[in-house]
């Protein structure tokens, strides 16, 4: 099966659970059973060529230009994390249907359970350092969702935002390490990362991004300092604790430190790093473990242990170390599995964790306490157990670690570590399944049905098989950890087996299991001097940190983001001037190669009348309706200066928004108050009228320098001009580059203009039902309202031109790919159209005639454009590349074909939407402010019989 397949499965699968909630929860874990063993035999299949040396690719440019490409690879060490994705992930899901009660919402974990699977797995299967991080990122989303699925509880909402803070911030850093990774090594793919290892090593940046992506991945293992995420994460169902701490989520960090193992390790700085903090974790987890009285707290420390147990290996740098880890990644994986859903039976059936409740479960529940007790012995190194063998090579691999100079640190520190490991595995096994029979259980325990014991048990037989055959995953073993190492030679005196002799070792590991017996035995005093060492708590570091930043961020924000627009103006303008000018005071000017033209009276005229009216409206900006006149004028003018410069596409396009803005605008001003109020100091006033001046003269001077002076490279117009004909099928090069060229700029301008008006409709629905309603009710006219609401002679005129407008617009849209015109100047001029019907009829006669929502307008025209543009994936080309061609159709002349005007149907549908959207909203206005309304197209109602006063009346009885 296809490498995409294999990823994209779970995506895909996640939208089967929702669909199938309602037909019960073993077809919600059906289907989700169903789609994981798709992808589990699709990954058994590349087996043979993993096996066979090869390395299995898939590959598809997404962004080259970026250097982001959709490419997978499966190897050795790609296939045993993807085998235990998937293959653990099929033991949880048929857990998770017997664990969850019938109040869970079965399809909405499962949902999330597969994305979280197909985060992983795409993880794994990354070729693309860049695709990885996208993947990454995947895993701290849904992760969130699962650690927080019962939302009930708030430890559960707490911890779930706890863990995506930590390895959110983790992933942050590691984007920036991976970005210069790739930076170094002139790609962002991993198969030609890992060939470059003399020079990423010998980069100056090789520190900056080794201890970046070390971050990254200390975070999501819960390494030592950021251990403390974990723990709050088991509020969690437990198949999502069992999932997490076996073969997902806290084992990417790890997988990737193994991946990245080729370039990043054999220097002092990596060994040093990983190294310690894997130490350090080690020793830690397994001590706080100890005093632990919740199982799955007690769990989730071992995790913490025994991960930093397989960092310390990989941070030795040696090939013995790098199999020890591959092999304890394999073996932690089985019997934590194990022992997690073992502790989801006792609290599923006793209806407790806590340890000190429980006791004399053996006999209660014996099925459940030979898998918890075969999987706690492995986790603590008791022979013929496959925690053993790993555990054995660990130590081994510690006595020929220098670390800091001693010779003693690392061996003694992983006898502690082992040995306070080996003590809570004999506490969980001691205090839980033995002693006498309790009568105080808050449910009378028992074994449950095999659907609970069954998952557990078919890992606690691998746990068995391993450690009594190791030789039967030792060729797999080698295969992976050659695939980390890169160099198999390196591992042909290193086997893994049961017995290796007296070695220094064995006697560790003796030392380690009866020093965790003796502190088991005195236990009691060590919790009661546990208990009153004065220690930090994780947690109240973590919230008073998150505080402490939450509250320098709303200082910050609100210094700056307090409303006011002239602040933010302000501030920006400073900055691009204060940018422009150091970029203007280093660099160097060329000569002139230009001369000044002569300028019309004409063009003098135009230009002291934009600047008699911009300065009219600075002066008098705030009579609101004066104001407004201004702008026009300044539109106007614009639109005059494009057309003296032979630029009508923009002065049509110029015109048609003035004129669609002052209607609209001046519709928006029926419900503002004729002047603007005084806001500011007489000080910010003129430090703003310096700003604006300096920037109008910064802004001058850049025009003016580049007016004179040719282009250095060849302009892009040149590019646009020789192939906007026979690229594009068109002449008028602004609507091809509209259409074609700059296509999907201009696709995401129609979205973000019908955002725009649907957050205009959103604000009137908020005006309509806010505390403003009541202003709008009660609210009297500045001054007396005409009588004639609607003209007769306004009536009749937007009646004639109604037709000749639309026709003017049809024809200015068919024109659009030759002659100026296009669908946006179309789209506005018809909008002018229905605007005046507006204007002279009143918006209650003028709504009554509407047959089509404008929400469904805008809507229709973003699918015409987007469906437009995704019909030329169909023959294999671009997005929105656009096609064209002749036709003759008898008696007409030949005429142009272009795929280009379905895309401008798109844009004219949007902008007619979003105008008439937004003058709908200010309609819906104005009918609640009971603003006075004919229901008739004209002020006089024609059913009504008009007489003379003074005229006699005749009736039945006479005059």
């Amino acid at each position: 099966m296809s490498l995409f397949f294999i990823v994209a499965l779970p995506f895909f699968g996640a939208l089967l659970p929702g669909l199938m909630n309602a037909a019960g929860r073993s077809a919600c874990a059906g289907v989700t059973f169903t789609v994981s063993l798709a992808a589990f035999l699709g990954l058994l299949t590349n087996l043979p060529a993993v096996l066979a040396g090869e390395m299995v690719t898939a590959r598809v440019d997404w962004v080259p230009s970026l250097g982001l490409n959709f490419t997978l690879m499966l190897d050795g060490l790609g296939f045993f994390f993807a085998f235990l994705i998937l293959g653990i992930g099929l033991l949880i899901v048929a857990y998770a249907r017997h664990y969850l009660s019938r109040n869970d919402n079965m399809g909405e974990f499962f949902t999330y359970l597969l994305l979280f699977q197909g985060a992983m797995v795409g993880i794994v299967l990354s070729d693309n350092i860049l695709l990885l991080l996208i993947f990454w990122e995947l895993t701290s989303l849904s992760s969130f969702l699962l650690i927080g699925y019962w939302k009930h509880l708030p430890e559960g909402r707490q911890g779930a935002r706890m863990a995506l803070t930590v390895t959110g911030m983790g992933g942050l850093s590691m984007i920036a390490g991976m970005l210069m990774l790739g930076q170094i090594a002139g790609s962002y793919d991993l198969s030609v990362i890992l060939q470059n290892r003399e020079l990423i090593q010998a980069d100056p940046l090789y520190l900056p991004a080794l201890i970046l992506i070390l971050l990254g991945c200390f975070t999501k293992s819960a390494q030592f300092p950021f251990h403390f995420w974990l723990p709050h994460a088991m509020a969690a169902p437990t198949p999502v604790s069992a999932y997490l701490h076996s073969a997902t989520m806290v084992k990417a960090g790890i997988f990737l430190m193994a991946r990245m193992w080729p370039v990043l390790s054999g220097t002092p700085e990596w060994f040093v790093i990983v190294t310690s903090a894997g130490l350090v974790t080690m020793v830690l987890g397994a001590v706080i473990a100890l005093f632990k009285h919740d199982l799955k707290a007690l769990l989730a420390f071992s995790t913490v242990s025994h991960l930093g147990l397989i960092t310390m290996l990989l941070g030795t740098g040696t090939a013995f170390g790098a199999l020890a880890a591959v092999f304890h990644i394999l073996n932690h994986a089985t019997f934590k599995a194990a022992l997690f859903m073992s502790a989801g039976i006792v609290d599923h059936e006793a209806k407790t964790r806590d340890i000190r409740l429980l006791g004399g479960l053996r006999t209660l529940m014996p099925v459940t306490f030979v898998i918890a007790t075969l999987a706690a012995l492995s986790m603590a190194g008791i022979p013929l157990l496959n925690g053993f063998l790993s555990k054995e090579m660990m130590l081994e691999e510690t006595t020929h670690t220098v670390l800091f100079g001693s010779h003693y640190l690392v061996p003694v520190l992983a006898v502690v570590g082992s040995l306070f490991s080996a003590a809570y595995c004999f506490r969980l096994i001691g205090h839980t399944f033995l002693g006498p029979v309790r009568d105080d259980y808050p449910a009378k325990p028992h074994d449950p049905n095999p659907g609970l014991w069954m998952p557990p048990a078919i890992l606690v037989v691998l746990v068995v098989v391993i450690g009594v055959a190791p030789f039967l995953v030792q060729n797999f073993v080698f295969l992976v950890a050659d695939a980390v190492i890169g160099d198999a030679a390196k591992l042909e005196t290193k086997y893994i087996k049961i017995w290796h002799g007296l070695v220094p070792a064995l006697f560790m590991s003796i030392a380690a299991v009866v020093g965790g017996l003796i502190v088991l035995a005195l236990f009691r005093p060590l919790l009661r001097a546990w208990d009153a060492a004065p220690r930090p708590e994780a947690k109240i570091i973590f919230e008073a940190i998150v505080e402490a930043a939450a509250a320098a961020a709303r200082w910050f924000i609100h210094g700056l983001h307090n409303g006011a627009f002239t602040r933010y103006a302000a501030i920006g303008s400073v900055a691009i001037i204060a940018a422009g000018y150091h970029a203007w005071s280093t660099g160097t000017v060329a000569e002139a190669t230009r001369s000044l033209q002569p300028a019309s009276p004409v063009a003098i005229a135009g230009w002291a009348m934009l600047v008699a009216a911009t300065c009219g409206l600075v002066t008098l900006h705030r009579n609101r309706f004066l104001s407004l006149i201004l702008i026009g004028i300044v539109g106007l003018m614009v639109s005059i200066g494009f057309v003296f410069l032979s630029a009508p596409d923009l002065a049509m396009t110029q015109f048609t928004v003035e004129v669609v803005t002052i209607i609209l605008l001046l519709l928006a001003l029926n419900f503002l108050p004729n002047r603007t109020p005084v806001e500011s100091a007489p000080f910010k006033r003129l430090r703003d009228a310096a700003v604006a001046i300096v920037g109008g003269l910064a802004t001058f001077g850049l025009a003016y320098h580049y007016l004179l002076r040719d282009a250095v490279t060849t302009p892009i117009s040149e590019f646009h001009l020789a192939n906007s004909y026979k690229g594009g099928g068109g002449t008028n090069v602004v609507n091809v580059i509209l259409v074609d060229f700059r296509g999907f700029d201009t696709y995401g301008e129609i979205i973000v203009l019908g955002i725009a008006a649907l957050l205009i409709y959103a604000l009137t629905e908020t005006l309509l039902s806010g505390p403003v309603r009541a202003r709008l009710l009660n609210r009297e006219p500045d001054q007396p309202r005409a009588g004639d609401m609607h003209p007769m002679m306004m009536v009749v005129l937007t009646r004639v031109i109604m037709p000749v407008v639309l026709m003017v617009g049809f024809y200015i849209f068919l024109r659009g790919h030759n002659e100026p015109g296009g669908g946006f100047i179309a789209g506005l001029i018809v909008s002018i159209a229905v605007v005046m019907q507006y204007m002279a009829s009143g918006f209650a006669w003028t709504s009554a005639r509407l047959k089509y929502p404008y929400h469904g307008v805008i809507g229709a025209g973003v699918l015409v454009a987007g469906f437009t543009g995704i019909g030329s994936w169909f023959v294999g080309k671009p997005f929105l590349t656009s096609d064209f061609t002749y036709v003759r159709i008898p008696p007409f002349e030949k005429f142009e074909l272009a795929t280009a005007a379905l895309f401008d149907l798109g844009v004219f549908l949007a902008v007619v939407g979003a105008v008439m959207l937004s003058l709908e909203s200010f309609s819906r206005l104005a009918r609640r402010a009971d603003m006075t309304e004919s229901e008739y197209p004209m002020d006089i109602d024609p059913s009504r019989d008009d007489t003379l006063p003074d005229t006699p009346q005749t009736t039945k009885e006479g005059v």
